[in-house]
């Protein structure tokens, strides 16, 4: 099967996105599928086989991102050659729009996954939200609609956009992860590496410093876990970059938590591993994500999180089973925080759950049930749509 993935992300930048279209796209190249992607260019990306990059420019809000800039005079040349059977966006945005424009105009599928609730995103648009978020809710419901199948991560993201007026069938796919890279970390390089010392405990987070992220949240809950817990010394450890580091390092100058909070910037696969596996707890507070791919990372590496119990999150954990789910209240996180640093045997039992779950969510297995739900898509697009 010859597959074109069109992104408005791809690496170097890092995020889930980027990781699901890499951890299915490896997959299906060791399945005997071709899959090529489409992509902003970035400053400095190495040429890649199977990666068509777009010119880009870098928007003001965000100075790791690009946006590609969706002309080529040699595009529809290249898709003549790769004579692909169908085209999966991951944003409905600029490259999703080519994406679709080139799917119909090949007469040939197109799958969307619904990775991110953009509604949720609207503190980067400088317009009034209200107007911005049902301006979103309206664009994407009808992107939605051209497509032959939308991809959700969770059941509760397929739920939610339902309610967005979406007629196209919605199948529910969640994105895998290297269960074995994460199970078999290192666990003493993070201590080693940063000078944290060994009656420390560390909170871990791994993701994007971004608004929607809510890590003011988890650095006041932070303060709250130290006064709760005075002769514990605690180390929260941000794997991660982003817009928001420069606030968060001022909000840490604030709180009194310059000893207790660790900007490590973004890290390789690899490194990431190395923290899961040398950690204490997973903490993660975001209120806008579809999967939280993150989560199961953590749980491969032994590691339980304490998480707000919002939207995808509410499909990967599962509260006092492989991990603690919590209102959006800094109380209720800060008490799950300490009842975990202080309860072994619920720890552990939890550790189990967790190991246990991530498991079962392989790149490999998810990877073959993406390529069967081409198939059926292929099949069903006899009919036309």
């Amino acid at each position: 099967m010859n597959i074109g993935i069109f992104t408005d992300s791809y690496r170097p930048y890092i995020s889930g996105v980027v990781r699901s279209i890499d951890s299915f796209a490896s997959e299906l190249r060791k399945m005997g599928h071709n899959v090529y992607i489409f992509a902003p260019k970035y400053k400095g990306a190495p040429d890649e086989p199977y990666v068509y990059r777009f010119h880009s420019v870098r928007p003001l809000a965000n100075n790791d991102f690009t946006l590609a800039i969706p002309f080529s005079s040699k595009l529809r040349t290249t898709l003549s050659k790769l004579n692909l059977d169908l085209i999966h966006t991951h944003s409905p945005f600029i490259m999703g729009r080519l994406g679709a424009h080139c799917a119909r105009r090949a007469g040939i599928p197109l799958v969307f996954t619904y990775h991110t609730l953009y509604d949720q995103y609207v503190h980067y648009v400088p317009v009034v939200e209200p107007v911005a978020r049902w301006a979103v809710v309206h664009y994407t419901a009808n992107y939605c609609n051209r497509a032959d199948r939308i991809i959700t991560p969770t059941t509760v993201v397929a739920k939610m956009i339902k309610n967005y007026g979406i007629s196209t069938p919605i199948s529910v796919l969640p994105t895998g992860i290297d269960y074995q890279l994460f199970k078999s970390g290192d666990p003493n390089w993070l201590r080693e590496r940063y000078g944290i010392g060994q009656n420390e405990k560390v909170l871990l987070y791994v993701g994007r410093l971004g608004q929607e992220k809510n890590l003011d949240f988890l650095m006041h809950a932070v303060r709250l876990v130290k006064k709760k817990l005075p002769d514990q010394k605690l180390r929260l450890v941000l794997v991660a970059g982003g817009p928001e580091r420069e606030n968060l390092e001022r909000l840490a100058v604030e709180l009194e938590l310059c000893d207790n909070v660790l900007f490590t910037g973004p890290l390789p696969p690899k490194e990431v591993a190395h923290c899961y596996k040398g950690a204490d707890l997973f903490t993660f507070a975001s209120c806008t994500e579809t999967q939280g791919l993150v989560l199961l990372e953590a749980m491969a590496a032994g590691l339980p999180p304490v998480a707000v119990g919002a939207n995808g999150v509410l499909d990967m954990v599962e509260s006092y089973t492989d991990g603690i789910l919590v209102d959006l209240d800094l109380e209720k996180f800060s008490s799950a925080i300490v009842e975990l640093l202080t309860n072994p045997e619920l720890k552990d039992k939890l550790v189990q759950n967790a190991r246990l779950k991530a498991e079962r969510y392989s790149t490999s297995n998810m990877a073959k049930k993406l390529s069967a739900l081409y198939e059926e898509v292929l099949r069903e697009s006899g009919a036309g749509k």
